[in-house]
């Protein structure tokens, strides 16, 4: 026991002496010339406060590696501790399988070391351009959750997460705590939770820190882990440390194995291990500067003496401190020492390089597909009100039929915030389940230890499940209320980020899509009020510029199925689906749907003429109905104009239609001409469609936007639309304009046809004030024309 501590604390030698040269050394790396000013990098970023924890923890993972035979991996939570990362993965081989520059020598010292933070070099965090990372890290929040999405229907992997005490005063954490009561023991890995404290954010300290041992105890007693106390920095702790880590092991080993012979408690959740580490801020770095404290300090948070490029005795004191790791003991003739080499696991057992963190195609876990012709409708009247169908209840027999193909598999997860019965998805219910690994009660419904939809009233932890469980090559979906997704935009921002570089590393696998699905959209929380009431998510992907981001509007049921299909079968992007919840009549058969997915903008024959005088668009199921009774309207009022209805169901930030090939601007007049009126009605915000199309405007007064305008209340659909003059009476008011304008019709009857409609336009706020619904005629509209 006393050589393997002393092992790990050679190791941990090695790698906070490595951690702190990257952030300050462009050359000299070994310091076998004094320190100069030239020595130092123009620019010193990187947090050095964090970077002993990690390594002490690293160090202690591969030790019980080793020990046990065991697989794990590591998720790093604190956002700019990567130099500690980078010295690990670089210290047991695996940056240089991957980096050729990155041997173990003294090359590969001065690689790592002069390129951290350095102009396209290394990130000052963890990125995907580093084996063995699934977190990026540069927002905190979100190392827990992920790491809860990786482990589940992996029950060989445990993955270690250390959990930074600033990160552990997020939102996102709090609620992922919860999240072992969602593990399946028998089917699932498991995560040992790291909570290390080390006192400090950047000029404060940290809430956590600031607790006693004893509370900190039952804080996590309550959540409902078995916490243990690692506290101190002097030998002890290794010792401590060790046994703690040998103990967490075999207590998540014996909850598993329990599970699987069926010996688990149906009425408690497992509790889980999980350690709170105490540790001082900058560990081992400079114990005081000019006067101020350093190590167990804010102030050893980020670079201490950052005047040392001028400052000599800022270089003088980072000087003695490097000296003082005495690096030549451990690394000797080129090479690091036995000791050290002795806490490096065998190839297929070392952290960074276990593969199911790349993300690489499992032939055996690929997602099976029903056929969905059997799905959908084949023979459609369209716009008959004999047959509503409800798309997420289509949507839901789809996600059934492929939790029944791939039961064995184990590839296919549902998470869903606002409840899948809320979502109407609550089909699958007929194969699966929620998983539920505490007591059910006998009056309690779809709930068991192995279901396969995640139920939790936490947008954040859902975010971090999915992205930990696509990352690790498995497939899912994320159905929300289109309103409250928001709350996770820069999660999905900061995976966009990740999958962003992801897509250009040769050693990273062809990723799953990441799919949403929003639902209870805007235009049918009428009921609910202006609150649930906002199609703004979207758009933030929207503006990212990249070329695997799309927004999908089915237009009716069939539709929908096909757009899910399309979106399961998706690599390496982030896929959005509006669909609705409510009964909508259909508009396309099989067939025509198949056309229409090839492009994702289609021209309907069935409501349109040859050479129009005018155009209508529409994306979105609600704006599509409406559209098409504008169009209708349209064609009884004035039946020698000719009307073009096309149809978008596909966005992204560079086109129309698919985001693979950018549409080009003789396709975009094949479907909208070059000089015509056009008139678009848009699911979302008005800018979120006019900053996609403005390329394509070569006349800036022939297409205008209608679109959702932040106008909204307690109402009725219909007049919903109304107040955001995306109705049909809005509609027809401003082709009745633009026909004027372009000289189809004359301005005395587009004066008349317009009081016409703006008097049906009050007719209808009237009755719903009166009634407390819409117009009959409204709520019955079905399409006529043949």
């Amino acid at each position: 026991m006393k050589k393997e501590i002393e092992n790990i604390k050679k190791y941990v030698r090695a790698t906070n002496y490595l951690s702190a040269i990257q952030i300050y050394l462009k050359n000299n790396f070994l310091l076998k010339e004094p320190l100069s000013f030239d020595d130092i990098k123009p620019r010193l970023l990187g947090h050095w406060g964090t970077c002993p924890g990690i390594n002490f923890v690293y160090a202690n993972i591969n030790n019980l590696a080793i020990k046990q035979q065991a697989k794990f991996i590591f998720l790093l939570g604190p956002g700019h501790g990567f130099p500690a990362l980078q010295s690990n993965v670089f210290l047991e081989g695996t940056l240089g399988k991957y980096y050729s520059e990155a041997t173990k020598d003294d090359k590969g010292i001065g690689y790592i070391s002069k390129n951290f933070s350095w102009p396209y070099g290394f990130p000052s965090h963890s990125s995907p351009a580093t084996p063995g990372v699934i977190l990026e890290g540069g927002e905190l929040g979100y190392s827990l959750s992920t790491s809860f999405g990786a482990v589940l229907d992996n029950p060989d992997t445990i993955a270690v997460t250390l959990v930074g005490d600033g990160e552990a005063e997020t939102g996102p954490t709090a609620t992922a705590w919860h999240l072992s009561k969602l593990l399946n023991p028998a089917s699932d890995g498991a995560v040992l939770p790291i909570l290390h404290l080390n006192g400090y954010k950047i000029s404060g300290p940290t809430l956590m820190a600031r607790m006693s041992n004893k509370e900190l105890k039952e804080l996590f007693h309550g959540y409902g882990y078995l916490p243990y106390i690692v506290d101190g920095y002097g030998d002890a702790v290794y010792k401590t440390m060790s046994n703690v880590m040998e103990n967490c092991y075999k207590e998540i080993r014996a909850i598993q194995a329990q599970a699987k012979a069926g010996k688990k408690d149906p009425k408690k959740y497992p509790r889980f291990p999980m350690i709170v580490l105490r540790t001082p801020k900058g560990w081992s770095g400079i114990k005081e500067l000019k006067g101020q404290k350093m190590e167990g300090n804010c102030l050893s948070h980020q670079v201490v003496g950052k005047e040392a490029k001028t400052d000599g005795d800022e270089l003088a004191v980072i000087e003695k401190w490097f000296k003082s790791y005495k690096f030549e003991e451990l690394y000797k003739n080129g090479q690091f020492v036995d000791e050290i080499n002795s806490l490096i696991p065998s190839p297929e057992l070392r952290i960074s390089d276990n593969q199911i963190t790349f993300g690489l195609k499992d032939t055996k876990r690929d997602l099976l597909f029903p056929d969905i012709s059997q799905i959908q409708n084949p023979n459609v009247v369209p716009g008959s009100n004999k047959e509503l169908i409800s798309a997420m209840r289509k949507i839901g027999t789809l996600f059934n039929e492929i939790f029944k193909l791939n039961a064995d598999r184990k590839n296919f997860r549902l998470m869903s915030p606002d409840e899948t019965y809320s979502n109407r998805l609550d089909e699958v219910f007929q194969t699966t389940a929620r998983v539920w690994s505490g007591k059910i009660e006998k009056w309690d419904t779809d709930m068991r230890p192995d279901g396969r939809v995640m139920e939790m009233l936490s947008e954040h932890s859902l975010q971090g499940l999915l992205q930990g469980y696509v990352l690790t090559g498995r497939f899912g979906v994320f159905a929300s209320y289109e309103a409250f997704v928001q709350i996770v935009s820069s999660m999905a921002d900061q995976y966009a980020k990740f999958l962003k570089i992801a897509r250009e590393i040769p050693w990273r696998g062809d990723l799953p899509a990441f799919n949403y699905i929003l639902t209870s959209s805007g235009w049918r929380q009428e009921h609910n009020g202006f609150s649930h009431q906002n199609p703004g998510f979207m758009d933030s992907l929207l503006q990212k510029h990249n070329n695997f981001v799309s927004v999908f509007f089915p237009a009716d049921a069939n539709m929908a199925v096909a757009v899910m299909e399309r979106c399961l079968k998706g690599r390496n992007e982030m896929n959005i689906v509006v669909a609705e919840k409510t009964p909508e009549v259909l508009w396309l058969t099989p067939d025509q749907v198949k056309k229409q997915m090839k492009t994702g903008v289609m021209t309907w024959d069935f409501a349109s003429d040859t050479n129009p005088d005018i155009i209508l668009s529409a994306a979105g199921q609600y704006l599509t109905n409406e559209t098409l009774a504008a169009v209708e309207l349209l064609k009884k009022e004035l039946p020698n104009v000719k009307v073009r209805f096309v149809n978008i169901s596909e966005l992204s930030a560079n086109t129309l239609g698919s985001s693979q090939t950018k549409m080009s601007l003789a396709e975009f007049e094949s479907y909208y001409t070059s000089d015509k009126p056009v008139i678009f009605n848009f699911h979302g915000y008005p800018e979120t469609l006019k900053q996609t199309i403005f390329d394509y405007q070569n006349k800036i007064s022939r297409l205008s936007v209608h679109g959702y305008m932040e106008r909204g209340s307690t109402t009725t659909p219909f007049d919903l639309h109304l107040r955001n003059r995306t109705s049909r009476y809005d509609l027809i008011i401003e082709a009745f304009e633009k026909l004027a304008e372009s000289g189809v019709i004359s301005a005395v009857v587009a004066s008349e046809l317009k009081e016409k409609y703006n008097k049906k336009t009050l007719e209808a706020i009237d009755y719903a004030k009166a009634n407390g619904i819409d117009l009959p005629e409204i709520m019955n509209w079905t399409w006529s024309l043949k």
